[in-house]
């Protein structure tokens, strides 16, 4: 195991380019199943989710070719194999392995999910709607068995708007016989990148982006070429960097408009942003003042930058609230960060943030991918070096992190764990 070590006080210059969209790729891997010819997909992120479902994609008889963020996939001798234990459990979006298989072969075996831990994050959204288009679905030994004689499509509203669950009914439904109808549809981009490999593989879907999404069965979907979004967190966080540390830094392969809530907290602060076509500009004011901020499902601000954007606030003049109303459980960097000279308490669903402080090199563990990016910036911000452990969390999300932020000018390098660090890390 390694950990990764951050020397605080360098000013960061020059351009980063974001990777693909993690949150797409998950899905979009999966959404090959559903073809009957080669699917190829540009762009994808350098992280280990993209290997792990990979493998997984290869294990029920796929054709996986890689060269360099471009993966051709054979999905023609693909079969129904039950994938109820090994990978399927290491990362959360192998459910999507549900709708597609379910979708292609009217069954599945998928054992649990892993990933991140959160705070419950329950699927009985996803049930609810493969049950509504006529699958069983019943949970045996740790995995979750679909099986369906036909799908048939149906309307489905969603009791809470979730992301997973509106992908998900979406592969199940493309191939389903009539309409199906989506509503309270979650409404994030990555949602609407994959309704466009869907569409570009013959599937007929209106309204993808919107809260109610419409879907007409076909009976055939070929392979297609399809080129993903960038990652609007990946652009949050280096934009978040660039706001604690940043002398003057580009943030190139960018969508500005899917960074919205950000920029405009940002903004506030005191941080200036200058926006182009597919690109940020970013270097911090001489003075930031401290906000509140409140995650919200798309477009309110994302709750996956909710933890690096507390890091920046111990560097702000004042008192931020920073409330998370999607995931409770998304507090766990506010002990690192204390570790580090971090004034902060949290008090319910809430973080109280108090600035500015001059946070202190420590040893600190990333408990879950974006508490590890938290503990970046912090790091970055520091006086002296942070030791970070837990970068197999880190590298589910982020392509190539130490290369991009040394050519940033941090100074950030790896090493490996002694094997009293390893205990103690796994004791932890």
């Amino acid at each position: 195991m390694q950990k990764l070590l951050v020397e605080g006080g360098h000013l960061l210059n020059g351009e980063v380019r974001i990777s693909g969209a993690k949150n797409s790729a998950v899905a979009l891997l999966p959404a090959s199943i559903l073809a009957d010819s080669n699917v190829t997909i540009e762009g994808l992120p350098d992280i280990s989710d993209v290997e792990t479902l990979s493998c997984l994609l290869e294990e029920i008889g796929g054709t996986v070719e890689r060269e360099g963020n471009t993966v051709h996939i054979d999905p023609a001798e693909m079969t129904a194999m039950p994938l109820p234990n090994g990978r399927v459990k290491k990362l959360r979006a192998s459910y999507y392995f549900m709708g597609a298989m379910l979708g292609r072969f009217k069954e599945a075996v998928i054992g649990l999910p892993g990933g991140c831990y959160l705070g419950p994050r329950p699927i009985d959204q996803h049930i609810k709607g493969f049950e509504a288009l006529g699958a069983t679905v019943t949970n045996e030994q740790g995995a979750v068995y679909l099986r369906a004689n036909e799908l048939r499509g149906a309307r489905i509203y969603l009791d809470v708007v979730s992301v997973g669950a509106t992908i998900n009914i979406m592969l199940a439904a493309v191939k389903a016989k009539g309409k199906t109808v989506i509503e309270n549809a979650a409404r994030e981009p990555e949602i609407i990148d994959v309704a466009t490999i869907l569409t570009s593989m013959g599937a007929k879907i209106k309204g993808a982006g919107t809260d109610v999404i419409r879907i007409e069965g076909v009976d055939k979907l070929t392979g297609c070429m399809h080129t993903i979004i960038p990652d609007r967190i990946e652009a949050g966080t280096y934009t978040i960097m660039a706001a604690a540390q940043g002398e003057k830094v580009l943030i190139d392969n960018v969508i500005p408009q899917h960074l919205e809530p950000l920029l405009a907290k940002l903004r506030e602060m005191g941080v200036h942003i200058k926006e182009g076509e597919e690109q940020l500009l970013v270097h911090r004011g001489e003075k930031l003042s401290s906000v509140d901020i409140k995650t919200l499902v798309h477009p309110g601000f994302p709750t996956d930058l909710q933890q690096p954007f507390t890091a920046l606030l111990t560097r702000a003049h004042g008192t931020g609230v920073v409330t998370d109303t999607i995931y409770q459980a998304r507090f766990k960097h506010i002990d690192e960060l204390r570790r580090m000279n971090a004034l902060i308490k949290v008090e319910g669903g809430s973080a109280i943030v108090t600035g500015p402080v001059q946070l202190e090199g420590a040893t600190v563990k990333a408990s879950d991918l974006r508490a590890g990016a938290s503990l970046i910036v912090a790091g970055l911000m520091a006086d002296g070096v942070t030791e970070i452990t837990g970068m197999d969390h880190i590298e589910r999300g982020y392509a190539n992190i130490e290369e991009k932020l040394i050519d940033m000018g941090a100074n950030v390098w790896r090493e490996d764990m002694t094997k009293a660090e390893i205990e103690q890390f796994q004791n932890s």
